[in-house]
């Protein structure tokens, strides 16, 4: 139910003109997507790279089917200091998707803070994200990926 631009009634989400005072309603009638967040672990298991990529592949496949808003990919760091292989490989795999046009977004980890011009927007758009316990974090272990 929305309210009447002028009386305030309650009216019907589809209603042209209020019943109660007839006025016609101004207002646009966009239907909001529902946000829905996901969590895929690519290293569960300890796999080697091309079945995380495997994996990575089949969770944005089904994502996108689902009508998935935001994906949170646990990749990892890697123990070599400087990134692991199935981190560095994933975001490769994760670009060519977004140069392809299967993504709208990828955020990293490290880059998912509000002191972030291009988080803040997305913060503004869906501001659940804004209780993300990983934001500000500056995470390496993850990618944040949104369709």
């Amino acid at each position: 139910m929305l309210l009447c631009d002028v009386c305030g009634n309650e009216i019907g989400a589809r209603i042209v003109f209020c019943p109660f005072c007839g006025i016609k309603q101004e207002r646009e009638l966009v239907c909001k997507k529902e946000y829905i967040q996901r969590l895929v672990n690519l290293e569960h298991g300890l796999p080697f790279v091309e079945a995380a990529l495997k994996r990575l592949d089949r969770a944005v496949l089904e994502a996108g089917q689902q009508g998935v808003t935001q994906l949170t990919l646990i990749h990892g760091y890697g123990s070599s200091g400087k990134g692991g292989v199935i981190r560095e490989e994933s975001r490769k795999m994760l670009d060519f998707m977004w140069m392809n046009g299967e993504l709208k977004k990828i955020v990293f980890g490290e880059d998912f803070t509000k002191s972030s011009g291009e988080v803040r927007d997305l913060i503004r758009r869906y501001p659940i994200l804004g209780q993300d316990r990983n934001l500000n974090k500056a995470n390496r272990g993850i990618t944040l990926v949104f369709f």
